[in-house]
């Protein structure tokens, strides 16, 4: 089984890595908040290929994190993405951005896990999942008030993931609301989440493959 290398730019962090199996091998990212990826993105790349002790041609795959996110971060690495698997010859996989967040929240019991992404505003993008990290409730552009998720609230814990936790933690009073701050999409998560893809055969067209923005152009 080969290498897949894993690229994340959907927000300000510029994350790539290189996986087999499932299994994370190397690992570059910039938490920062200013973009940084038209900078760094290559760097990175190069980076994880040589603490892997590999070439480019070994590489089976390229899989890229598909939004929703900012729409230039998702530009640049979805183009780097389809530049590589044209030169290679190898296939192209896309990964939801919000599911590969929510795989950073584990644990133990039958909960509930929202991603959410900022948007402007008051809006962010989101997504709920299991907590075996299904999407139980598709993706949606949506402006947060306090009766946002109660829903889910009124069923038991909740996990907040991302950027736009920080709008909600302000206005959510909810004792079953738990607020995971300060993380953003990582190319970490995206090992498994590519590797199975793989296994399934489950590749995107290089020519035709377009990040999903979900709403017009968005600046960032």
């Amino acid at each position: 089984m080969g290498y897949i290398l894993c690229i994340e730019t959907s927000t300000t962090n510029c994350s790539v890595s290189l996986a087999k199996e499932g299994k994370v091998l190397a690992f570059e990212e910039d938490y920062d908040t200013k973009y940084s990826h038209a900078e760094r993105l290559h760097n990175y790349i190069d980076k994880v290929i040589k603490d892997a002790e590999i070439t480019f041609k070994d590489l089976s795959a390229v899989s890229v994190s598909k939004g929703p996110g900012s729409y230039t971060g998702l530009r640049i690495g979805v183009s780097t993405a389809k530049g590589l698997c044209y030169a290679l010859g190898i296939p192209l996989i896309s990964v939801p951005t919000l599911q590969g967040l929510s795989m950073q929240v584990v644990f133990d019991g039958n909960h509930s896990i929202v991603s959410m992404i900022d948007a402007r505003r008051m809006e962010v993008y989101s997504s709920v999942f299991s907590s075996s990290h299904e999407e139980i409730r598709e993706t949606k552009a949506e402006i947060l008030t306090q009766e946002s998720f109660s829903e889910y609230l009124q069923n038991g814990k909740v996990y907040f993931i991302g950027n736009g936790v920080e709008k909600f933690s302000a206005i959510c009073n909810d004792d079953n609301a738990v607020f995971i701050q300060n993380k953003l999409p990582s190319s970490k998560e995206m090992a498994i989440l590519s590797f199975s893809k793989f296994i399934e055969k489950e590749f995107e067209d290089v020519t035709y493959f377009e990040p999903y923005y979900l709403k017009d152009f968005v600046t960032g």
